[in-house]
């Protein structure tokens, strides 16, 4: 399975935003200037992560992204599954019954096995991605890393900010 490129560039700046002091923010320009992305194209996924509450966006002078709740709370699914989707990769097609192979009705009463080796693969995927949250995320980075986000980010466009 080959996800967007953008799916790299919400869970990198999910991880960020969950760097930042309690209440602040980060615009979309910060975020495309830290990680060298597409303005434009980074706030319209930023902007599928606010739909689906994992980012809560403030507006105006001091406005910008942060997350919706604690990052102990956002698993890896809750945001991969915001800009991509939750329906599966994978559509059988029943191809087992058309052409010169096709099989007869009866020997298909049962779901197709590699449709149903398809669907086990992509659950034990979601079932990976949905066991580890932002906070085990943070918790894994070298302990200097927030430190480093926080300043980093502070000299790009402008600093941080607490929202109201």
């Amino acid at each position: 399975m080959k996800l967007p490129v953008s799916t790299e560039w919400v869970l990198h700046c999910a991880t960020t935003l969950a760097q930042l002091e309690p209440g602040a923010t980060a615009s979309a320009a910060q975020l495309a200037e830290y990680y060298d992305l597409p303005a434009p194209y980074l706030a319209k996924q930023l902007q599928a992560l606010v739909r689906a509450g994992v980012l809560a966006a403030t507006t105006g002078p001091r406005g910008g992204f942060r997350l919706a709740r604690p990052a102990s709370e956002i698993t890896l699914l809750h945001v991969v599954e915001a800009v991509d989707g939750a329906s599966p990769p994978y559509e059988c097609r029943e191809i087992r019954q058309k052409g010169r192979g096709a099989l007869p009705a009866t020997d298909c009463r049962d779901t197709c096995i590699l449709a149903a080796k398809m669907a086990d693969a992509h659950d034990a995927w979601r079932r990976s991605l949905a066991e580890d949250s932002l906070a085990d995320i943070l918790a894994a980075l070298p302990p200097t890393a927030p430190a480093r986000t926080r300043s980093l980010l502070a000299s790009t466009g402008s600093a941080p900010r607490r929202s109201s």
